[in-house]
This record gives C-alpha cells, sequence and structure tokens, in this order.
C-alpha cells in the first residue's frame, strides 16, 4: 500500500471513530488553528514576501485577516448550522415528521493554489472541519516557502489521522487523486479543473471546483469616474492581478473612456509610485513561465500605461492596453496578471452580447449610477458573482457563497456555505406506529380513489 493509500486509509479510521462529529470537538479543532496562526503571523508574513513579495498589509488583509474572521464566523454559528431543520410534510404523510441532517462526507481533499498560496489552502478547509470531515490539504508547489509553512504549522497542531498536508508537484496530486476520496476540492486553472473532474468521476467523488475565467467590468457613461478609477485600479492590480476575481478586462462607454484613462493613470501613480517596479511593496510573478506569458501581452494594442518589466524580479508595472480586440492573444485566457486590455461600447446591448459569446465569467462587475443599466446587466449575463460600483468586495463577505458556474466552477463556499459545500444534507421522515394509512396497500378496496383524493 502506498504512502498515499495508508493515509487515507488512516484517516478513514479515525472519521469512523465518530471523533469528529461532536460539535465541541470541531469548535476546539478551529480554535486550535486560529491560535497556530496568531502565533505564526509574522512566519506567514515572511514567507508570502518570499514568495510572492506580498507587503504586511497585504497579507493581513487578503490571506491572515479573511481566514481568521472566517473562523469568528463559523465558530458564532456552528451549533445552529448543525441542528436537524424541520421541514413541511405533506397530507399524503399525515402522521409523519419530516427532517434535513447535515452529515460530514468523511475524508476530503483540498488542493490549493499559489495565488493566494496561505487563504486558499486554509479557508476551504474550515469548512471541511466545521462540517466534521478529515482533511488532507495538497498545497501549491509554486509557493514553496509558504506550503513548508503549512506543513509545519498543521502538523504541530493536528495529528495527521485528522488534518495532513502533503506537500509535492504534479506527480503527488496525480496520485492523491487515484485515491477514494468522499470529497474533493479544487482552486486553480480550468484545464487542471478538467482534470480533477474526470479523476473524481472514477469514484464517483463530489467536487467544488473554484476556477477563473475573463471577469469583465463594464463603465458606462453615468458612472462616478473618480471612485471607479480608483476601485477597479485597487482590483486589478492587488497581488499583481494574480487575482480569480480580478477585473480581466474592461468595457468602457466611448464617451467617457477618455476621461477615464486620465483618472486610472493617476491612480496607478498614486498608489504604485512613478516607479512601481521599485516598490517594495508590489507583489512579484510568481515564476518565469508565468511572467514570460505575461510579458507576451505586451506587444499587443496600444499601451498607454505601464508596460516596462524587471525579468531578474519578475515585476511588470500596472499596465493597461488600448485598441483591442478579441482576435489578439491578450483576449484568449484568464490574463491573471497586472495587464488590463480596454475596450469601447456604444450601447449596453452590445456589452450583454459580447460577455454571452463567451464563456460565464467568475466574476462581473459594473459601474454605473443607472439601476435600469444595472439590472439589464445582471439579470441577462450568467456569472458567478461580482459587485456594483467596486470590483472583488463581494468574496470578503462571508454571507455571500462565493463560486463559478460553467467553465468558471462548481458549486461555492464561504462562511455558512463553506459548512454546507462539505456536508451532506440527509433527509429523513419519521412515521408514527399510533394508525395507518391504507390506501397505499394493495388490499385496500378503492385505493386508488383515496390516492387520487390526497395527491393533488
Amino acid at each position: 500500500m502506498s504512502e498515499m493509500s495508508q493515509l487515507v486509509k488512516k484517516q478513514k479510521q479515525f472519521y469512523f471513530s465518530g471523533a469528529t462529529k461532536d460539535v465541541n470537538f470541531r469548535l476546539d479543532a478551529l480554535n486550535k488553528l486560529k491560535n497556530a496562526i496568531l502565533e505564526n503571523e509574522s512566519n506567514i508574513n515572511v514567507a508570502l514576501k518570499k514568495d510572492l513579495n506580498k507587503s504586511v498589509t497585504d497579507t493581513y488583509l487578503s490571506e491572515i485577516g479573511f481566514v481568521l474572521q472566517e473562523i469568528s464566523d463559523i465558530t458564532k454559528r456552528l451549533h445552529s448550522w448543525m441542528k436537524p431543520k424541520r421541514v413541511k410534510t405533506p397530507l399524503s404523510h399525515f402522521g409523519s415528521s419530516s427532517y434535513r441532517l447535515p452529515e460530514p462526507y468523511g475524508v476530503t481533499l483540498t488542493i490549493a493554489p499559489w495565488n493566494y498560496p496561505f487563504q486558499l489552502a486554509v479557508a476551504p478547509i474550515l469548512g471541511a472541519i466545521a462540517a466534521g470531515n478529515t482533511v488532507i490539504l495538497k498545497p501549491s508547489e509554486l509557493t514553496p516557502a509558504v506550503s513548508h509553512l503549512l506543513k509545519e504549522l498543521i502538523s504541530s497542531t493536528f495529528d495527521e489521522n485528522y488534518i495532513a498536508v502533503v506537500e509535492g508537484g504534479v506527480e503527488t496530486s496525480t496520485e492523491l487523486l487515484k485515491e477514494p476520496f468522499d470529497y474533493i476540492f479544487f482552486t486553480g486553472s480550468v484545464p487542471v479543473g478538467k482534470i480533477v473532474m474526470e479523476a473524481a468521476s472514477k469514484n464517483l467523488t463530489p467536487i467544488t471546483l473554484e476556477l477563473g475565467g475573463k471577469s469583465p467590468v463594464i463603465v458606462d457613461e453615468t458612472a462616478n469616474l473618480k471612485l471607479a478609477a480608483k476601485r477597479i485600479v485597487w482590483g486589478k492590480f492587488f497581488n499583481a492581478g494574480q487575482t480569480c476575481v480580478a477585473p480581466d478586462y474592461m468595457l468602457v462607454h466611448h464617451s467617457i473612456k477618455d476621461e477615464l484613462m486620465i483618472k486610472m493613470k493617476e491612480t496607478i501613480k498614486e498608489f504604485y509610485t512613478e516607479q512601481p517596479l521599485s516598490n517594495e511593496n508590489y507583489t512579484h510573478i510568481v515564476n518565469d513561465r508565468h511572467f514570460n506569458r505575461l510579458a507576451s501581452y505586451l506587444t499587443d494594442g496600444k499601451i498607454v500605461q505601464g508596460g516596462k518589466v524587471n525579468n531578474d524580479l519578475h515585476v511588470i508595472e500596472p499596465t493597461i492596453i488600448d485598441e483591442i480586440t478579441w482576435d489578439d492573444p491578450i483576449m484568449q485566457d484568464e490574463i491573471f496578471g497586472p495587464i488590463l486590455p480596454v475596450m469601447e461600447y456604444n450601447n449596453v446591448e452590445e456589452v450583454i452580447n459580447m460577455i454571452n459569446d463567451r464563456p460565464k465569467p467568475l466574476a462581473l462587475y459594473v459601474f454605473s449610477e443607472n439601476k435600469q443599466i444595472q439590472d439589464q446587466i445582471i439579470n441577462n449575463v450568467s456569472y458567478g458573482g461580482g459587485c456594483i460600483n467596486d470590483t472583488m468586495y463581494h468574496i470578503a463577505t462571508p454571507h455571500l457563497p462565493f463560486g463559478g458556474v460553467g467553465h468558471s466552477g462548481v458549486g461555492a463556499y464561504h462562511g455558512k456555505h463553506s459548512f454546507e459545500t462539505f456536508s451532506h444534507i440527509k433527509s429523513i421522515l419519521k412515521q408514527t406506529t399510533l394508525f395507518d394509512l391504507p390506501f397505499r396497500y394493495p388490499t385496500m378496496k378503492n385505493g386508488l380513489k383515496y390516492a387520487k383524493k390526497i395527491f393533488k
């Protein structure tokens, strides 16, 4: 038996002991994890600085603080979420009661990405812990410092029979996916998501896929341009654009395009200085392959802001590119970097048609003061989630489910939705023995007649 198989077997044995089903066990685990994070905050900062050059502020906002907020929300509400929920029972089932009971799946696998290597590894397993599962976590090998830190933090806090971290590359993920997990949670690219889904199908394992896509930001002629510029620049270039819900491209009404460009260029200089390549707080691109892929897009269209690179440090300036068409290479796949292509439009119907002609995006952002336009876009475009007059903020609330649709993902999580994602909802009907309704039995005369009166 391989090492992976042995680990899965040990976790199954521990799960079947029933320990993880106790609410106090789950709460204790969440609090232990919270304390471990707080004790290792400086180590997390160092690891993210080493892997991605993340600033302390960005690390807290998008990695540590995010997870701590999730833990607080879950621990406050877990008792309520775990309770059986009574539901209505129809007249045809007179004498019985019905309820829904959440139960854990069992042994779960979480495969985490590199762009938010701490948050996107820990946030999903919070739901797995809250729901009463055991966890095997596979961090990204592209951020080795964070991967090692997660291994040390988890192994010093939990027994591997309950929560374990398995480090390694593609081969490790491939071996893990051969195991008969009870649930798989994957965050990453669409091509790899398809591989995970295929592997899961061999064991009929339920999955959540948090993917990505080309998320548009739309700015119409009624928008508050000063605020739009600030919020788009922040959302696009935070983490150097290496965010699955970052605005991927901008559709701007032709009448306000020039004014918006001026304000966005001013904002970029305000946020990242005149020399962003030497800004110590500006995130770097994760590795050579992604840096070279992004640098190749700089030949598309016309650069109106930025465009400079530092090959040695893997840094690309916050860049805006105009005169882009749908045929350009930059518009074929998710950019996942600090480059924002801009295209004009004339009317909202044109915008809706352009987006609907392509795979469903993970996020969509509308900047408009016109409620009719807001509603028209929201009601006629399918996408995972988004904001009106902001970018990315929707993912930071535990009260909204976060997930994609179609090519941008399967399933959702955060807060209660994380608990529900890692729970099977068991349906139970409790029948009375004080009396019996005979119409269902073949011995009752005119049983069909009575059945037709009841079932309608």
